[in-house]
């Protein structure tokens, strides 16, 4: 049996470096941290943390209720305003006295505008 030429092989290969190369990123492109797989490992229930990061509730204080472990561990935390949420380890961090009197004060100050 004898297949008949592709119609690909009759166009010429591209030129390299004769112009840009057009560069596409699908849409749907997720881009993974890494680091969240080591996590913050300091964390533990009962602690006071900040929520960093971008994301509901971010800069907020708040006290961790319970940690799950897993690939990439996360801690459900409950914010001074009484809400909870989910949030990955990696985007926690811990909260000392001296921060804690600084929110108390910015809060303050805002209050008082």
């Amino acid at each position: 049996m004898t297949y008949p030429v592709a119609r690909t092989s009759k166009r010429p290969a591209p030129a390299v470096g004769a112009g840009p190369e057009p560069t596409y990123v699908r849409p749907t492109v997720v881009a993974i941290d890494v680091r969240a797989t080591k996590g913050g490992r300091s964390i533990s229930i009962g602690d006071r943390v900040r929520i960093v990061g971008s994301g509901l509730y971010a800069g907020e204080i708040a006290i961790v209720e319970t940690v799950a472990g897993g690939v990439i561990p996360a801690a459900v935390v409950r914010t001074e305003a009484g809400r909870t949420r989910r949030v990955r380890t990696i985007d926690l961090e811990p909260v000392t006295e001296g921060d804690r009197a600084a929110s108390e004060g910015d809060r303050a100050a805002a209050e008082g505008e």
